[in-house]
Order: C-alpha cells, then structure tokens, then sequence
C-alpha cells in the first residue's frame, strides 16, 4: 500500500538518493553542499516542500514543490518542481498519488493554478501527465544567469 506522507529527519539517506536519480536523469550536476542546503530547507519549510510516497515503509518517490505570487492574481500558485519515483516501481500510481496530495495541499491553501513542467522526451512521465493535467504549449527558455 502506497503512503503519501510528510518528509521526516530519519528520510535522509533514502530522500537523497532519490534526489540524486532526478538529478541525474535531467543531467544537473549537484554538490554534497547543495544537497544538504536542500534538506535542511525541506526540513524547516523555508518556502519549499517535501512530500514521500512509502510502500510497505520504505521512500520510494519524491515532490518538492513551492508557492508563489503573481502580478495578474492575489493567489497563490503551486509549482511542482521536482517529482521522482525509484525507477523500479514506475507504473503502480505513486506518481499519480504524489500529485494528487500536492493538489489538496495547492487547494487547502488557495492556490488558483497548480502546475509543472517536464523534458520534451520524458515521454513516460508525459503518458501520467497528460491524463492528469493539460499541456498548455508552453516551451522553457533559460537565460544564463552567468
């Protein structure tokens, strides 16, 4: 049975691997210091959020997501920005039921949108989320900050 839960201290070790197999799959390189800077935010809810999925107790999936404003709404909207589920286990709902449970967070909230976005390619996470939100056409563009 799948258990969408809050992330724990005792979560380190299995919230960071999983961290490190998002990373991985998007091809962000990330330091052992921004990690733990990571962790320690979840943890204190410094403006960014952690919820688990368990099965028979163990993490097996990941959403980080945060709130924010916007000049056309006094409301807030829900970003999810990170959602990661042991590669083993795709396909049985976990991923499913992390966005459900951010969603009631989103509504108990306020939040007027709720959102997220993906790679092009990542076609098997495309399959979920066209089922359970819509594609707006927007394509990213990131402006080097360096």
């Amino acid at each position: 049975m799948i258990v969408i839960d809050a992330l724990r201290p005792t979560d380190r070790e299995d919230w960071q691997s999983l961290a490190e197999g998002y990373k991985l799959f998007y091809n962000t390189p990330t330091t052992a210091a921004e990690y733990d800077a990571a962790w320690a935010r979840l943890l204190t809810g410094d403006g960014v959020y952690c919820l688990v999925a368990r099965l028979q107790g163990r993490l097996v999936g990941i959403a980080h997501y945060l709130f924010h404003g916007a000049v056309w709404s006094e409301t807030p909207s829900c970003y999810l920005q990170d959602l990661f589920v042991d590669e083993t286990l795709r396909g049985q709902g976990i991923a499913r039921k992390l966005i459900e449970r951010v969603a009631e967070v989103a509504r108990e909230r306020g939040a007027v949108r709720y959102y997220w976005q993906t790679m092009q390619d990542n076609t098997q996470a495309r399959l979920l989320y066209d089922k359970v939100a819509r594609f707006k056409g927007f394509i990213r563009y990131d402006y080097s900050m360096e």
